[in-house]
């Protein structure tokens, strides 16, 4: 079963994740200055409203200048103009604000697909698409709400706090200290419940992964399931991924209510001690009863923006997690990429030299091929048979550097295939698998993927290379027809078929042929054999078969055993060798 490569990676502090968020938001700065001006204006009222309640009450208790219908008037029309002036900046911050998240986001994705593109197959051979398809799409969603909110909340919070802090110490210094000594502890202990927070998050994320990724394997294979009656299997299997992550869930909750309960506890504990210390002070005569009154709502103001944040939190870890498992795709290394100095390929005649090559996987370094040499001739047919494990697919999945050799050197017309670009070198090579994969939408875009902007006549005319013509016309639309997901609606031969079709649009000098009848019936072996002749026609090929029949007429047979090439030749001369070839197509050894 495949794992998660993030499993066991270090994990990534917050200034780490902000420093590696940066760039995204810094694209979009002009953006996120107007959004905080704008921000800095909605925290007018909220500040101007004890001010003027404060000159209310002194007024009303004869502690300042008369209160007068005008006075009120006045005041009320300067709250009523910060109103419109906070509608308006509201209005900005509601609609600009999250745009912008969303081009961020929209950024992020695009880095994320284009570096998923470059991974190597070692990377997708261990980790689970559910996992990633989590990451780019679910994970990046509260990256938009993150973008714009965390900013903007930390800055308001800011003005409040430094605004009300300068206020009040104007008051009574003295009960402003009492009130923010409350702060720094309340910080402290925050900082380490966001801890527990951002664990329990990124756990709930990564169920939800491996969740979604059980949910596409058993839906992909619901034929296989019902063949074999495994639907309560796989109930029991999706029911024990679900209370999985039921219970994690439920962690999450328990910490966000215990950061909530300990946040109101201080909200508490900082009323109290206006309650008290401010009750004393007036009786003393040490404040007045507006200045009281002015704290009162400051502390109000103070508590909200704080429970904003509290709220905000949940939010808050939901984005930073976001970006730590984006962090994580972006920090999977590319494992196969071009050369500094890396030029493009160009095939004169097709001819492929291995000169001492080895090779071992990369993660389970398992050795597969040992200084293996090898010359194939332009436009010759090669087939490779053998036991399995003898290294016939590696073989081609080097050529077109899927996979990079450990040892030696791979040579197409004289070129080390390193020291050439990777587009260059893929676009050479054409490849037909036993595993065809045909994309969800219809045959003539399908077959147009081996050539992009090919014209209906190129298309159509691939197709009759490749015998597919007459049954594509068969269908109900033609080659407009839907295919359905991984061509679900055509038979094995006819996805075979299309693929070929593909190729030969394409137009490779190179092409490898990896079993790509094994897994056909008799009839559709046929009609595939054909058109891969056909296809082979004036091209450097090589073919992996366990049928043998169907490599009898290749130019030279090599025979991949335990020590690299064990035999070579036309099929008439290893039959007459009697050795491991022999065995092979009697059947006496298993291919």
């Amino acid at each position: 079963m495949n794992q998660d490569l993030s499993k066991g990676r270090r994990t990534y502090g917050s200034a780490q994740l902000i420093h590696r968020f940066w760039p995204y938001l810094k694209k979009y700065r002009g953006l996120l200055a107007l959004d905080l001006c704008f921000a800095a204006l909605t925290t007018l009222c909220d500040i101007a409203l004890p001010v003027i309640m404060r000159r209310l009450t002194n007024s009303a208790l004869g502690m300042s200048a008369a209160l007068t219908v005008g006075g009120v008037l006045r005041m009320a029309a300067l709250y009523a103009a910060l109103r419109l002036v906070d509608a308006g900046a509201s209005f900005y911050m509601q609609s600009q604000g999250h745009i912008m998240g969303v081009y961020i986001e929209t950024d992020m994705r695009t880095d994320a697909f284009d570096h998923l593109q470059r991974l190597s197959d070692t990377y997708y051979a261990n980790t689970k698409i559910g996992q990633i398809m989590g990451r780019i799409t679910n994970d990046l969603f509260d990256v938009t709400e993150f973008a714009h909110h965390c900013p903007e909340e930390f800055f308001i919070a800011g003005l409040k706090i430094i605004a009300s802090f300068a206020i009040l110490c104007g008051a009574s210094p003295l009960l402003t200290l009492l009130v923010f000594a409350c702060l720094p502890v309340m910080l402290v202990v925050c900082t380490r419940l966001n801890l527990w927070l951002r664990a329990a998050q990124k756990s709930q994320r990564f169920q939800i992964g491996e969740l979604n990724a059980a949910i596409e394997d058993s839906l992909l294979g619901q034929r296989v399931v019902k063949a074999f009656t495994g639907e309560a299997e796989e109930a029991r299997k999706f029911n024990e991924g679900n209370q999985a992550f039921r219970r994690i869930k439920t962690r999450w909750y328990y910490a966000m209510a215990t950061f909530g309960t300990a946040t109101r506890l201080f909200d508490g504990l900082m009323y109290t001690v206006v309650i008290v210390a401010g009750g004393l002070f007036l009786i003393h005569g040490r404040i007045s009863a507006g200045d009281l009154v002015a704290y009162m709502l400051y502390v109000s103001t103070l508590i909200a923006t704080i429970r904003r944040i509290v709220e905000f939190a949940e939010q808050f870890q939901r984005g930073m997690t976001g970006i730590e498992r984006f962090v994580e795709i972006m920090d999977a290394p590319v494992d196969i990429q071009d050369a500094p100095d890396a030029v493009a390929l160009r095939v004169t005649e097709g001819n492929i030299d291995f000169e001492d090559v080895s090779f071992e996987y990369p993660d389970d370094h398992n050795k597969v091929l040992r200084h293996l040499n090898l010359h194939i001739r332009a436009g010759e047919n090669v087939a490779l048979v053998g036991p399995s494990g003898g290294g016939k697919t590696t073989i081609c999945n080097l050529i077109p550097r899927f996979y990079d050799v450990t040892g030696g050197t791979i040579r197409i017309d004289g070129q080390d295939i390193r020291g050439v670009t990777l587009e260059s070198l893929r676009r050479s090579v054409g490849v037909v698998q036993q595993d065809v994969y045909l994309f969800s939408g219809t045959v003539r875009d399908n077959i147009a993927y081996g050539r992009p902007g090919a014209t209906d006549a190129e298309i159509e005319n691939a197709a009759r290379l490749a015998g597919a013509d007459e049954f594509i016309r068969a269908l109900p639309r033609g080659y407009d027809s839907y295919i359905g997901e991984r061509g679900v609606k055509l038979s094995g031969g006819q996805k075979q078929r299309l693929s070929i079709a593909r190729v030969f649009l394409k137009d490779p000098k190179l092409l490898l042929l990896d079993e790509a009848t094994s897994a056909l019936d008799n009839e559709s072996e046929v009609l595939v054999s054909r058109s891969l002749e056909q296809l082979a026609k004036g091209r450097t090929t090589l073919t992996i078969a366990h049928r043998l029949t169907t490599i009898r007429n290749a130019d030279r047979i090599l025979v991949l055993g335990r020590n690299s090439i064990e035999e070579e030749g036309t099929h008439e001369a290893l039959l007459a060798k009697q050795g491991l070839y022999y065995r092979l197509w009697y059947g006496l050894t298993e291919a």
